[in-house]
């Protein structure tokens, strides 16, 4: 992995490409991100980067997060994240730009998916709803049968009701389709994880 940034995820929208073929695209606002550490092979065991985004008044952070930020003498940040990278080029200090990425690069980008509460698992897990007839009601959006009568006991890992989304998901081999400078966007085909205003972190594909 050579290459990585945070963003917030603006939006969804539409562009034409030279032959007049629509691509849905997501619009991610894509640093600049401050380098805040530097980790190395001799000091730490690995290589890695960690950025900043986002900026943040001096109040909302803890004394330890301002510690942080004054001995690497960089601005504050209110997102934070580690990215381990195989040649790490950039010093503490530096800004991580967009301009890292080109248009055609494959990336994998990673969010929080939007939080739907407790849910069915006709909602949660696609399964079938029962029969509408024949003596199957009052209630039809419930799972079916959930085991045998031995050894009498529903195992684990059953797919039932529960917690549905806020979970981290990575969608992986995206195509960066256009790149912004001026304004520190990105154009990725396709969805991405999270809601609007959600924050994802975007690096090279592990599958290009």
């Amino acid at each position: 992995m050579k290459k990585a940034i945070i963003g917030r995820k603006v939006g969804m929208t539409q562009i034409f490409d030279e032959v007049g073929n629509v691509i849905p695209v997501t619009i991610i606002e894509a640093g600049p991100c401050v380098v805040a550490q530097k980790k190395t092979v001799e000091k730490d065991g690995y290589n890695a980067l960690q950025l900043g985004f986002a900026e943040v008044k001096e109040k909302h952070l803890t004394k330890a997060e301002k510690g942080h930020f004054d001995a690497a003498n960089v601005p504050m940040k209110k997102h934070l994240k580690e990215f381990r990278l195989d040649d790490c080029s950039a010093n503490v200090g530096d800004f991580i730009t967009v301009d890292t990425f080109a248009a055609g690069d494959k990336v994998d980008v990673t969010g929080m998916t939007k939080g739907r509460g407790y849910t069915g698992a006709i909602k949660r897990w696609n399964l079938h709803m029962l029969g509408k007839t024949h003596g199957i009601g009052p209630i039809h959006r419930q799972s079916g049968s959930m085991g045998v009568i031995d050894p009498a006991r529903i195992f684990k890992n059953k797919k039932m009701a529960g917690q549905y989304g806020n979970e981290q998901v990575t969608v992986q081999n995206l195509k960066v389709v256009k790149i912004d400078s001026e304004k520190n966007l990105l154009a990725i085909k396709g969805a991405v994880p999270g809601a609007k205003d959600g924050i994802v972190f975007i690096r090279d594909s592990v599958k290009a």
